[in-house]
């Protein structure tokens, strides 16, 4: 039943945002949208949109738009399809065939991107360089990201993206309903207001020398803001300088000291890697159970959130950090 649930979910939503219609097509072109290379200029309502990097795709579907191209999921992917399952979902509940996918692992894919003849191309959530924007242009208008590349959180993913389409007021829509779940579920764990986590990036069970994480730059720490949890001091000190992620050795492991809640990628190897370590062990987050291990799955993907992967795995997600929080105490 948990699939036909959040399926009715995400059907509802675009049902509400189809209501709003209206209001998109009495928007005036040509429209501006500022973000970190300048300004793009969208001359005309798009009638083919294209997206870029990781999940900016989302955001149209959300709007009941399909692109005419995406890029394939490299992450969580379990069936191999290149279609993450809230992405499939969407699509299903839109009566739409999948996208063109191109693949990026090796960088944009600037021919396929340019075969699927976009009016405009999504790209708020990237890690664009300048020549991949400068080349993309060469294509159609390009909305990259606000500030730096990588840092861009969901809602603001959804006001660019959705103000490239020309569906700004339907932009701000999904972001009220997104807002509305999280408060939700925030109000029914109460437990995580005040408590310290922070995400670490993939640790190697055979060489825990140095630990790298992610800052209050990152969504996927902005996340834990939005549930009442809050970063460690140094997290938030690393974040000033503007990167969305940060290093230490393990010699420096005594920073951790007052996180009660540490998350990252890996399995029950990890679990007992850091357990046996010198140094790990000794962490309150270790050793008194407040770790939460994610994997390469649908879980371990929706913990970076994007417009339809919140709603498909906020409760859940919510209920394994409260488990590893109850555990720690």
């Amino acid at each position: 039943m948990r699939l036909s649930r959040r399926a009715l979910c995400l059907s509802s939503l675009a049902l509400g945002l189809t209501a709003l219609a209206p209001a998109a097509i009495a928007q005036e072109f040509p429209l501006r949208v500022a973000h970190a290379y300048g300004e793009t200029v969208i001359p005309a309502r798009p009638q083919r949109v294209a997206t870029v990097s990781w999940a900016n795709h989302e955001v149209p579907l959300a709007l009941g738009v399909v692109p005419v191209g995406m890029a394939a999921a490299n992450f969580g992917d379990a069936d191999g399809d290149g279609v993450l399952p809230w992405v499939k979902a969407a699509l299903d509940d839109l009566g739409a065939e999948v996208p063109r996918l191109y693949d990026e692992g090796d960088g944009i894919d600037f021919e396929a991107v340019a075969a699927t003849q976009p009016d405009v191309i999504l790209a708020a959530y990237s890690g664009l360089s300048r020549q991949d924007y400068d080349t993309l242009s060469m294509i159609a208008p390009v909305v990259a990201f606000p500030e730096g590349p990588w840092a861009t959180g969901w809602r603001d993913m959804i006001r660019l993206n959705a103000a490239g389409m020309g569906m700004a007021e339907e932009g701000a829509a999904l972001i009220g309903r997104i807002e509305g779940e999280i408060a939700a579920t925030r109000a029914a764990h109460p437990e995580f207001e005040g408590k310290t986590a922070m995400f670490v990036t993939h640790l190697s069970p055979t060489d825990l020398s140095r630990i790298s994480f992610y800052t209050d730059n990152d969504p996927r720490v902005r996340f834990f803001h939005d549930l009442g949890l809050k970063s460690p001091a140094f997290i938030a000190e690393t974040a000033e300088s503007g990167a969305f992620a940060g290093e230490i050795s393990a010699e420096r492991i005594d920073l951790l000291d007052d996180v009660d809640l540490l998350v990252t990628y890996g399995g029950e190897d990890l679990r007992a890697g850091l357990a046996e370590n010198a140094l790990t062990a000794h962490l309150p987050a270790v050793a008194k159970g407040g770790l939460v291990l994610l994997g390469n799955d649908a879980m371990g993907t929706a913990a970076n959130p994007t417009p339809l992967s919140l709603p498909w795995v906020l409760n859940d997600y919510a209920a394994q950090l409260s488990a590893a929080l109850a555990g720690a105490e």
